[in-house]
């Protein structure tokens, strides 16, 4: 049991303050981030996950799952199910490498192309509901992705 006396609540200035955690920070703007995509994407048929996915095949088509989820920072076990979800609704198709038949190629189909021009609006209107410009999203996005380096520079 624990005495009273140590069971004092922490000072806003404590280093063990939730306000003051940047992982809390970041947890909670992206609960606030993805209930924005979740509106966006609806519409789209798209779960946030699977818009990532998408992103990435957009940039670049027909490639293979392991890339992907080098590119999302994603195992295969949690990607292959979402691509198998992808794949029943028609924006993508897998199939087996001819080189190497233990890879799989991820491909955009005509109507993951054409989900591309409906979702060309989300970038804009994610910038419009942070009320944030152009300017400030990308030295933002640079921010983040120099911590994410630095972040992995140093996890174990």
């Amino acid at each position: 049991m624990h005495d009273m006396d140590t069971r004092k609540t922490a000072s806003p200035h404590s280093n063990l303050s939730l306000d003051v955690q940047l992982c809390f920070a970041l947890y909670s703007t992206m609960i606030g981030l993805n209930k924005v995509y979740r509106t966006l994407l609806k519409p789209l048929g798209l779960t946030y996950p699977q818009y990532l996915v998408m992103l990435v095949l957009w940039e670049n088509d027909a490639q293979t799952v392991s890339a992907i989820g080098e590119r999302l920072f994603l195992d295969s076990a949690t990607l292959t199910p979402m691509l198998k979800r992808l794949e029943a609704s028609g924006v993508i198709e897998r199939r087996r490498s001819e080189e190497d038949e233990r890879q799989v190629i991820i491909s955009l189909t005509d109507a993951g192309w054409q989900l591309r021009e409906r979702a060309k609006d989300v970038p804009n209107c994610i910038g419009a509901a942070a009320e944030c410009a152009p300017k400030d999203i990308e030295a933002l996005r640079t921010q983040l992705n120099d911590l994410r380096g630095r972040l992995f520079k140093h996890a174990a």
